[in-house]
């Protein structure tokens, strides 16, 4: 071979050479950059899978009123603020009770969702029922199943009375065992 055959040999190699090398950077940049991404998505994933778990046991006590405000034999709604309530989820972050001043003195607070789908359950006064709207699930006074497709009873919150006010105990996720 004379000299100029081999110098354009050695130049093709050379670019061959350039080519596999900017291919294989474009390869690696594009990798990283989509391991980069997924890292950054699974971020709130994983904090939505573990932040429950981590909270579990944090629980406040919520103040819903006066001893004086509920009549015996009563069943009243209540509202108050969640145990996770952050400013800016407007009105997510209220929930209600319903609450009823029994005849022993004491107070039973139930959760306000049917156990079938989570409607709202209402208080019927003149029947002494809860009524779900959605299905016609129907509970008695103390939140067991009376009618309809409801798997289980009105989950209940824990009552206590601190200073003649009512409190109920709240945590961060809705009751949802009983």
């Amino acid at each position: 071979m004379n000299t100029n055959d081999d110098i354009e040999l050695k130049l093709k190699q050379e670019a061959d050479n350039a080519n596999i090398g900017r291919t294989e950077f474009i390869t690696r940049l594009s990798l990283s950059i989509a391991a980069i991404s997924a890292a950054v998505m699974a971020v709130p994933v994983i904090a939505a899978l573990v932040a429950p778990l981590l909270e579990r046991n944090r629980t406040f006590w919520r103040t819903v009123g006066h001893i004086d405000d509920f009549p015996v034999g009563t069943t009243k709604l209540v509202n108050f603020d969640n145990a996770d309530a952050e400013q800016y989820a407007g009105m997510l972050t209220r929930s209600a009770a319903w609450l009823r001043h029994n005849e022993d003195q004491t107070f039973t607070a139930f959760a306000v969702n049917c156990t079938h789908l989570g409607c709202p359950v209402r208080w019927e006064e003149k029947a002494q029922l809860f009524m779900c709207p959605c299905h016609g699930g129907v509970y008695y006074k103390d939140g067991t199943v009376a009618a309809g497709p409801p798997p289980k009873r009105l989950p209940e919150y824990k009552v206590r009375i601190n200073n003649q006010e009512i409190q109920l105990e709240t945590a961060p996720l809705p009751i949802t065992n009983i």
